[in-house]
């Protein structure tokens, strides 16, 4: 199976269980690496025929920039049902990351696969 990715889609969102971080903004960097079969795009050149990156970004920013969760636990399984449901993706990888969250630490996160059939 091929893979479709995007690296690094940084978003603000409000993520956390202290209070404090209630009531601000935060950057989620998040990961994401889709299972699909580019064979047809690959001779038709044509972006009906493949997924279209943009249009899951776009999705996901949106979906990041409304959400109110305290956990990336529960941020990074809405990203993959979104990116299954909505996109129909038989296979996804999505890794959320918190940069700064623990001192010392460049970032924490979260990485989990799932299919369609989770």
């Amino acid at each position: 199976m091929d893979k479709i990715f995007i690296n690094d889609l940084q978003i603000e969102t409000t993520i956390g269980i202290y209070e404090w971080e209630k009531r601000i903004k935060q950057i989620v960097s998040i990961d994401i690496v889709m299972d699909v079969d580019i064979t047809k795009a690959s001779q038709s050149d044509k972006i009906a025929d493949t997924l279209d990156y943009k249009a899951i970004s776009k999705k996901v920013i949106n979906f990041v920039e409304n959400s109110k969760v305290e956990l990336v636990e529960v941020l990074v399984e809405k990203i993959a049902k979104i990116i299954i449901d909505e996109f129909g993706v038989p296979r996804v990888k999505v890794t959320v990351k918190k940069p700064s969250a623990i001192r010392g630490s460049k970032e924490v996160g979260i990485s989990i696969e799932r299919t369609q059939k989770d």
